[in-house]
């Protein structure tokens, strides 16, 4: 199987006055990494700018599925809930915080986040 690509928001200002912020969703992510931090080591992190078009994500699942964090998938995934499917390119992906934390954990026999009530 070919490693799980991650996409996450880096740190952006909005004005020159008005920032840094963080993206709540990524640091969710961010997170789970502490408590499992040998499954970081089996995902591509790739970084992208909070700013729309993000390109490198819109190439992969399509303009419609540019949201932040993203998990996408190889093609011979199994199948999980929380799972999507791109209209435009047919790839696979997850765009949920929790559910990309409990993918990766059930995955990687990791650390689950406590279940929500």
């Amino acid at each position: 199987m070919s490693k799980f690509v991650l996409y996450m928001i880096n740190t952006w200002y909005d004005a020159p006055d008005q920032g840094p912020f963080y993206c709540p969703d990524c640091g969710i992510v961010e997170g789970f990494f502490i408590y499992n931090p040998e499954i970081k080591e089996q995902v591509d992190i790739i970084h992208v700018d909070f700013q729309r078009p993000r390109p490198e994500i819109i190439e992969q699942l399509g303009e419609e599925n540019q949201g932040s964090p993203v998990l996408v998938l190889p093609d011979d995934s199994v199948s999980f809930d929380g799972i999507k499917k791109s209209m435009t390119t047919g790839r696979a992906f997850i765009d949920d915080p929790l559910s990309i934390c409990n993918f990766l954990a059930r995955t990687y026999n990791g650390i689950l986040p406590h279940p929500q009530d």
